[in-house]
């Protein structure tokens, strides 16, 4: 797959990612919650059936987050159902079941992690650490490093993070 059409489907999956979180979450507005969650899983599935290094990753958020008790509303159920049916659909690359499992523990991590970090500690790192979500950074970096997916994919994970940052900054400027 063309790297550029990767990388757009990336930064796509990242800002609905985060516009279908706030409008949920913050405007209490289910149909565009579930609308933008629909151009996330399309853009996600898209991407997973296209390239080995996002359905590792797509994968791993989609469990992590069901596994975490993130799924807290139809929209997400709706982005799910659309993300796993055109992955069973369209068929997806030959995946390491123990690389994904190493992906859905960092993905599980950071979404416990980012709950939980300010009960356990005031270090300021840590807290950090956990607020921005960087076990996935740290563990896709390094599972890159290692050849279990390309080099770029670590690239197109953070321009995911930047968009989904993005969004919120553009979510709250429009609200």
């Amino acid at each position: 797959m063309d790297y550029v059409y990767l990388a757009i489907l990336f930064i796509l999956s990242g800002f609905f990612m985060k516009l279908s979180d706030d409008e949920y979450d913050i405007n209490n507005n289910l149909i565009l919650a579930t609308f933008f969650g629909v151009l996330c899983g399309l853009a996600c599935a898209i991407a997973s059936v296209s390239d080995v290094g996002a359905a590792y990753i797509f994968i791993a958020i989609a469990i992590g987050n069901l596994l975490a008790f993130k799924v807290d509303g139809l929209h997400h159920v709706v982005t799910f159902v659309i993300f796993a049916a055109i992955c069973f659909t369209c068929g997806m690359p030959q995946l390491s079941i123990i690389v994904l499992l190493i992906l859905i523990l960092a993905a599980l991590g950071d979404e416990i992690g980012h709950e939980l970090i300010y009960n356990y500690t005031e270090n300021k790192f840590i807290q950090s650490f956990f607020e921005y979500r960087f076990v996935m950074k740290v563990v896709i970096f390094i599972l890159a490093l290692c050849g279990a997916f390309s080099f770029w994919t670590f690239i197109f994970f953070i321009l995911f993070e930047v968009s989904y940052m993005m969004a919120g900054v553009v979510f709250k400027k429009v609200e």
